[in-house]
C-alpha cells in the first residue's frame, strides 16, 4: 500500500471519530435510557467496536515492529512489541477474552475476586489491609484516564518543542500523536465531561481505540516508529 492509501485510511478513521462524537451527543439528547441500554450497552456496538480497533492497533504495532527489526533498532523493536502486547491485552479485556461470546463459565477464583464475576483483570478486587482495592476505580479509572489525556493532548505539543522528550520518544519508538489527534481527544474529553449518563465511558474507550489506530499508522515521528518510515 502507498502513503496516499494510508492517508485515506487515516481520514476515514478520524471521520469515524467525529461521527461517533456527533452520534453520542445526539443520542444523549434523544434518550439517556436508549444511550445506556442500547447504544453503549454491554456486548453492544460500542464495546465490540472498541475491542476490534484495539486489536487492529495491536496488529499495526506488530507491522511496525517488523520494520524496526529489519532496521536493526533493537530497543525500538522491543518497546514496540511491548506496546503491541499491551493493546492486545486491552482488546481481550474489553470483551472478557470472549467469555460471553463463547459462553464459558467463570472459574471459582475469578468469581470470588472479580467485581462482575467475569474472566478479566480490570474488574478485579484486591483485598488490602486498608480495604478492598478496585482496579476499575483506581488503576484502570482516573489514573489511566490521566495517562491517556497526557499522551493524546499534551505529548503532541511537547514533542516538537522539548528536545529530551523528542529524543526519548524516538528512542523507545513511542508513536507521537499529531495535532489532529489532540483536537479530537480534547473534544471527546469535553463531551464525556458534560454529558451525564450511565456507560458514557464506553464511548470514550471507542474514541481512544480509533485514535490510537490512526496514531500508530501515521504518528508525528513516523520515520522512527512505523513501517512507512523509510518511504516518507
Amino acid at each position: 500500500m502507498t502513503l496516499s492509501a494510508f492517508l485515506r485510511i487515516d481520514k476515514i478513521l478520524l471521520g469515524i471519530v467525529a461521527a461517533v462524537l456527533f452520534l453520542t451527543l445526539g443520542i444523549y439528547f434523544y434518550s439517556t435510557e436508549y444511550f445506556a441500554l442500547i447504544y453503549a450497552r454491554e456486548d453492544g456496538f460500542v464495546e465490540y467496536g472498541t475491542a476490534l480497533f484495539l486489536f487492529v492497533a495491536s496488529f499495526v504495532l506488530i507491522m511496525n515492529a517488523r520494520s524496526l527489526k529489519a532496521r536493526g533498532a533493537r530497543l525500538a523493536l522491543g518497546c514496540t512489541l511491548f506496546y503491541a502486547l499491551l493493546f492486545f491485552f486491552a482488546a481481550g479485556e474489553e470483551i472478557s477474552w470472549g467469555q460471553r461470546i463463547f459462553g464459558w463459565e467463570t472459574g471459582e477464583t475469578f468469581q470470588e475476586i472479580n467485581k462482575q464475576q467475569e474472566t478479566n483483570v480490570h474488574n478485579l478486587i484486591v483485598p488490602t489491609p486498608w480495604g478492598d482495592f478496585h482496579l476499575a476505580k483506581t488503576l484502570f479509572g482516573p489514573i489511566l484516564t490521566l495517562i491517556v489525556l497526557v499522551y493524546l493532548a499534551v505529548l503532541p505539543l511537547l514533542y516538537p518543542r522539548v528536545g529530551w522528550i523528542k529524543l526519548a520518544a524516538n528512542r523507545i519508538a513511542a508513536p507521537v500523536p499529531s495535532k489532529r489527534h489532540a483536537i479530537l481527544a480534547v473534544a471527546a474529553s469535553l463531551l464525556i465531561a458534560v454529558i451525564d449518563v450511565p456507560r458514557k465511558w464506553e464511548v470514550y474507550e471507542l474514541v481512544f481505540s480509533l485514535l490510537v489506530t490512526s496514531i500508530f499508522l501515521l504518528p508525528q515521528n513516523r520515520k522512527h516508529t512505523t513501517f512507512l518510515g523509510r518511504d516518507i
